[in-house]
């Protein structure tokens, strides 16, 4: 929480004009004091915190961390095999196109040699 400028400017305003001229500096002796001892206490609070419940949570995160490690490596070894086995079942069962245009070029030139044939067969019963 942060008072700017003219924030502090009306609260002097107001205090001058309800504690007084005379009090003020007494008064504002006195939300100094309490301030700094405020600050200090928060601050001891931070450290007893940081003491007290971080460091030991780093310090019980590091091994599980390490424990979870070669999992993590097991995991991505399994999901590219899979990767890999699924790549390699994909054409399975599939034509290409080009095994297709083959197929239906042999199939053609099949059928138009048979036609070839029988024409041929019908060209000798006719002229001998």
């Amino acid at each position: 929480m942060k008072i700017g400028f003219w924030e502090l400017v009306v609260i002097v305003i107001v205090a001058f004009v309800f504690i007084g001229p005379d009090q003020l500096p007494v008064y504002a002796k006195k939300i100094g004091k309490m301030l700094r001892e405020l600050k200090k206490y928060t601050g001891a609070a931070s450290e007893e915190i940081q003491k007290n419940v971080v460091e030991p949570l780093n310090e019980i995160q590091a091994p599980l961390k390490e424990a979870v490690a070669p999992l993590t490596d097991i995991k991505k070894d399994i999901d590219s095999s899979m990767r890999d086995v699924t790549k390699s079942f994909t054409g399975i069962g599939k034509t290409s196109k080009e095994e297709a245009a083959k197929k239906l070029e042999f199939i053609e030139a099949a059928q138009y040699r048979d036609e070839l044939l029988k024409l041929e067969d019908m060209m000798k019963e006719r002229w001998g």
